[in-house]
């Protein structure tokens, strides 16, 4: 029996959950410094005399350096291994937020939160891409989803620090605390095992086989005893160390498989980050208190868990497909009327199904992104995949900056990412891959 066929075979079992809680913490972490970063925004606009224009420039420019942390840490994930990189971008980001809190001017806190941004943006997809080959073909949707379920968690900490801690201590505490997971490393070093997909296609078998081994031994699972003579799955050997190539992905294989994965990942990130790191500031400028602002964007955030799970629910019984293109078009219905405003309920009622449909959308992205390339390319593309998102988000906070000084800037800022997930919506639909239930060499092949 072939490894990898042996490695889906394993059904559910302890290992996936800590696998899962391992990659998920990290996750958590990213999304803990991204949120800050939205909470501390409103407090510098008043102590540093920012202007829209500025405060746009630092959502920008973390984006900028996602981009390219997601191209560098995809390409190194498939030459280095999975684990290594995952590893050291959690130390580059959380080393970087530390000293945002030491930040003296707006010069300063550019240049830290582009290095926040390598960081962050080179984990996401490599620990995605490492959660995606260990989960069984059956449940492998609902486990991508899960994973990305830890991000509310970490909006939620955020949230919660931002409301407990800033108010006292200053905004520079919150930084410092979002220092701390890089004291996390230890535990992925100890914990996380390297992608045996990874391990197969540079040709180091035998490490391959006793992690399979150990896996199915910890599922019940007696190992056959031919395992120390495992053959190599043909469909992921990459004996020659085939070196990766941009061209690749515009093959007549991969090349409308790259087109709708960048246009999916240009579209939602250019929404999620125009809309959420804005969110606190833009409700402050329609008159709201920043403690409140504090309050309801906490109350936004715990809709996004509901949001993950039900899209979890919903990924591996009808479809990455159906399910993206259903939550794209919900989360572009709630922001256009969030836009129109009203009472705090009203605001409170469609922003949080704002947040619950839109990153209900992220985990399936997630899920699906890895899935449409073989395991040569597979961080390699979907860190390219990442890196065109980012430069939407790298868009979208200054082209909030400058509608919003509008008249009816509040309106026209969530009219427009109306357009924008209607766009994409009707794009996954009529032109994404179905990929329910298949493996991942099936998929890529």
């Amino acid at each position: 029996m072939r490894i990898i066929s042996r490695l889906e075979q394993i059904p559910v079992s302890r290992f996936h959950y800590k696998l899962l809680v391992l990659t998920g913490l990290g996750w958590l972490f990213d999304a803990m410094d991204t949120g800050i970063i939205a909470f501390v925004l409103p407090i510098l606009s008043q102590q540093w005399g920012l202007s829209a224009t500025q405060m746009g420039f630092i959502g920008s420019i973390g984006l900028l350096g996602m981009a390219i942390g997601a191209v560098v840490a995809g390409s190194a994930a498939d030459r280095f291994g999975r684990k290594a990189v995952f590893a050291v971008t959690l130390v580059i980001y959380s080393i970087a937020t530390g000293l945002c809190g030491l930040a003296w001017n707006y010069e300063s806190l550019l240049v830290f939160r582009f290095l926040v941004g390598f960081g962050l943006g080179g984990e996401l997809p490599v620990a995605a891409t490492l959660m995606a080959e260990y989960s069984p073909p059956a449940s492998r949707g609902r486990f991508i989803v899960l994973l990305e379920s830890f991000w509310a968690l970490g909006w939620l900490a955020a949230a919660l620090i931002s409301y407990l801690v800033i108010p006292r201590f200053g905004w520079q505490m919150a930084f410092f605390i979002g220092a701390l997971p890089a004291l996390y490393v230890f535990f992925i070093r100890m914990g996380v095992p390297e992608s045996i997909r990874y391990l197969i296609d540079k040709g180091r078998q035998a490490e391959a086989v006793e992690i399979v081994a150990k896996i199915e031994q910890s599922a019940g699972i007696e190992p056959p005893i031919t395992h120390l003579t495992e053959t190599i799955d043909s469909a992921v050997q990459n004996p020659a160390g085939q070196k990766l190539a941009f061209k690749e992905l515009w093959t007549d294989q991969f090349a409308k498989r790259t087109i709708i994965l960048w246009l999916i990942w240009f579209g939602i990130v250019y929404s999620y980050y125009g809309i959420f790191t804005w969110l606190p500031s833009l409700m402050v400028k329609q008159g709201h208190s920043v403690i409140k602002t504090f309050e309801y964007v906490l109350i936004m955030t715990l809709a996004q868990l509901p949001g993950y799970f039900s899209a979890a629910y919903l990924i591996d019984r009808i479809g990455r497909r159906a399910t993206l293109a259903m939550y794209l078009a919900l989360s572009a219905v709630s922001a256009y009327f969030f836009g129109q405003g009203g009472s705090a309920e009203i605001v409170l009622v469609w922003g949080s199904l704002m947040s619950f449909f839109n990153l209900g959308a992220w985990g399936v992205v997630y899920t699906y992104t890895p899935e449409l390339y073989p395991t040569r390319i597979r961080a390699f593309g979907s860190g390219w995949a990442a890196a065109v998102g980012r430069f939407g988000g790298i868009l979208a906070p200054s082209v909030v900056g400058y509608l919003i000084t509008g008249p009816q800037g509040f309106a026209q800022v969530f009219t427009m990412f109306t357009g924008v997930m209607l766009v994409v919506a009707v794009a996954v639909w009529l032109f994404g891959e179905e990929t329910k239930g298949k493996a991942l060499d099936e998929i890529s092949s």
